[in-house]
Formats: C-alpha cells, sequence, structure tokens
C-alpha cells in the first residue's frame, strides 16, 4: 500500500480579503502524478504555493508523513519537495549545468553533484547536447525543460509544477508532457501538476483535483472525471 506523503487539510489562504483557498484538502500519494485543474482564481497555484511556504497559510494545516509542518522555503526543499513556478524562470546568462549546479545547491558532495547532472541528463537529451550553452539561446521548450530539471537536481519526492505547458506550441507541451510521465517512471517522484491544458495532462495523471472558487469541487481518477460532467459545469458552467 503506497504511503501518503503531503497533505493539505482544511487549508484556508487570504490575500487581504480575498479567499485564494477556502477550505482545501488535497492529498498526495508516493510515486503518483495529481493534477491540480479549475478555472482561473480557482486556487491551484495557490496550493503550490502554500505546500511550499510562499502563501500565507491563515488556517488547516500541512502534513508530511502524517506529521503536522509549517512550510518554509528552504526547510521543504530539505524535506525533498521541489517547486518550478510558472514562466520558465531560469538563469539566462549562466550555462545549462551552472542552472542545474545552483538548482543542487544543497547537494554538498561534488561527485554526487555531477552523478545527478548527468543522470538528469540521460531525461532530457535535448539538454545534454546544450549543456555548455548560455540558457538565454535556449528556445521556451527548451527553458522549460532546464526548469523542471534544476527542480529535480534536489532529488526531490515530490515536485510541484505550475503550468509546464504555458505559451508552448502543441508539439512541445506534448514533449513537456512525456518528460513529466517519464520522470515520474524512472526516478519514481511524485508529481504535482497545475494545468489548464485538461486533455493532454488527464492522458498521464493517476488522479485529479479540480478547484473551483478555492474549493475541491471533485476529485478521482481522469475516467471518473471525464465521464462525471463535473469539468464542463466547473468551467462552462454547463
Amino acid at each position: 500500500m503506497k504511503e501518503i506523503l503531503l497533505k493539505l487539510n482544511d487549508v484556508h489562504v487570504h490575500y487581504g480579503g480575498v479567499h485564494a483557498l477556502d477550505g482545501a484538502s488535497v492529498a498526495i500519494d508516493e510515486g503518483e502524478i495529481v493534477a491540480l485543474m479549475g478555472p482561473n482564481g480557482a486556487g491551484k497555484s495557490t496550493v503550490l504555493k502554500a505546500i511550499f511556504g510562499i502563501a500565507p497559510i491563515h488556517s488547516g494545516e500541512v502534513l508530511w508523513h502524517e506529521k503536522k509542518f509549517v512550510p518554509i522555503p528552504h526547510e521543504v526543499v530539505k524535506r525533498g519537495i521541489a517547486f518550478v513556478p510558472q514562466g520558465r524562470r531560469v538563469f539566462k546568462y549562466l550555462t545549462v549545468e551552472e542552472n542545474l549546479e545552483i538548482g543542487g545547491f544543497i547537494v554538498g558532495d561534488k561527485g554526487e553533484l555531477r552523478r545527478r547532472m548527468d543522470e538528469i541528463m540521460e531525461t532530457f537529451p535535448a539538454l545534454k547536447t546544450k549543456r555548455k550553452a548560455k540558457s538565454g539561446t535556449l528556445s521556451g521548450g527548451q527553458q522549460q525543460m532546464l526548469a523542471i530539471a534544476r527542480g529535480l537536481m534536489v532529488d526531490p519526492k515530490v515536485l510541484l509544477l505550475d503550468e509546464p505547458s504555458l505559451g508552448l506550441a502543441p508539439k512541445i507541451v506534448k514533449e513537456v508532457f512525456e518528460n513529466i510521465r517519464l520522470i515520474n517512471e524512472r526516478h519514481k517522484t511524485a508529481i504535482v501538476v497545475v494545468e489548464h491544458n485538461i486533455k493532454s495532462i488527464l492522458s498521464i495523471v493517476h488522479r485529479a483535483y479540480v478547484l473551483d472558487k478555492g474549493k475541491v469541487a471533485a476529485h478521482g481518477k481522469p475516467e471518473e472525471l471525464l465521464s462525471s460532467g463535473v469539468l464542463e459545469k466547473i468551467f462552462l458552467g454547463a
């Protein structure tokens, strides 16, 4: 039986008078891919930020291996949680290798750092051929791959991805999603992904949560959500 790695219980996040999360509960099991879906302003990205300690939790609790903790970014990383924010944020004037080295800042051993880098390059062949290139010269898709690869340098148990397909061409989106599936398969990393590209993401996830107005409106396996009509109801008001 798989262990629950990470859990949010009845979490409320307020930005001034705005209730970004209004009692959301989400659980991530060991080694699974979980999607967070919903219309704009539903609270999807706020779930990731609450886990990583960059959103103000008003009430509720976050648990890691069933033990409550207060998320603070550098401590969250040490626990084995990595966050890749939206927008392909790479250090454009640094090389691909240098970006990855920054991603592995908590790895003390240089030999281990090199081993992880080589292993990640095998997952991202497009980066392997550009390892000495400045990141600003990469295509948008390659920069997104680099952002994800950098998150993997801490060898996370859980990888949080915020809109990885944003602004990418359909062909590149397919490649990004295939890489997400491969990371999960090869590294046994649990992945939580916020994504607006519903059809594509549901083809690779094990479970999904649908958020609306800061609450979890539905959750389940992709086929259950697709057949229930809840997606049409939430997204189209049908």
